[in-house]
């Protein structure tokens, strides 16, 4: 049942369409394909991590407590809660170089989060598929080895672009309380502020996409659950394995 393909197929296609054996060949050799490797699967769950954390986190320095019993410099709470909040940001950060610098030395599927191929006519096709799958109107899933089209452009949108966006603005009001000369202020701060014109406007930005990223990993998660039950590959499992287990032996 652990047997692994020789030739890696292509990252936008079915499986029924990589590769240069025939379908009905493929379908009856390849039964799991090793897709993730050790430091994606690594960096999927301690991303997961930072941004319940940097959430949690957020929405109290955003909306802090009203009050604390006793006196102030009894209670140091709101320390607490930015220290974690910046720890959790310093991770994240950290954590999404690094799986920048992984798309370029791991394998492709390593890159499907980076470079979804939105030149490809084909690709499209196969989004709008899935889009039709996801609301019930397709009866029968295709197979993918690694993410499918739907799952490439909103992981790029909300994932890659949305935690960019997260690092610059959050380093930008980070920089403001380090001070003028520190790396944050000089690299974020000087130039992210005056761009959003005042430090509130980045702060209410920086909230928004908070909800933007929290309401696609709503949608992750009940998605990779559906898909683990309805398609026809397993999801849940192979971010923990690495790989990709097929359900059934036809190639379509």
């Amino acid at each position: 049942m652990n047997v692994i393909e020789t030739k890696a197929p292509s990252l936008e296609t079915p499986i029924a369409l990589a590769g240069d054996m025939s379908a009905e060949d493929r379908a009856a050799t390849v039964t799991s394909v090793y897709v993730y490797e050790a430091p994606v699967r690594l960096w999927h769950w301690i991303n997961a991590a930072s941004i319940l954390v940097l959430a949690v986190t957020g929405y109290f320095i955003g909306s802090p407590l009203p009050t604390q019993p006793g006196e102030a410099s009894a209670n140091f709470l709101m320390g607490y809660i930015r220290f974690a909040h910046f720890t959790a940001g310093y991770i994240f950060a950290t954590g999404f170089v690094v799986r920048f610098y992984w798309a370029f030395v791991g394998n492709h599927h390593a890159r499907q989060l980076f470079a979804p191929p939105v030149w490809r006519g084909q690709w499209w096709k196969e989004v709008l598929t899935e889009i039709r799958w996801y609301a019930f109107l397709e009866k029968r899933p295709k197979k993918y080895v690694g993410h499918n089209p739907l799952a490439q452009i909103a992981m790029f949108v909300f994932i890659t672009l949305g935690s960019l966006f997260m690092i610059v603005t959050g380093f930008a009001l980070y920089g403001e309380g380090t001070q003028p000369g520190s790396w944050a202020n000089v690299l974020f701060t000087s130039w992210v502020i005056p761009l959003f014109g005042q430090s509130q406007d980045v702060h209410t930005w920086h909230h928004l996409v908070m909800w933007w990223i929290l309401i696609f990993v709503m949608i992750h998660v009940y998605v990779a659950i559906r898909e683990d039950i309805m398609s026809r590959q397993s999801i849940v499992s192979t971010m923990i394995s690495g790989e990709r287990t097929f359900k059934d032996s036809d190639p379509d």
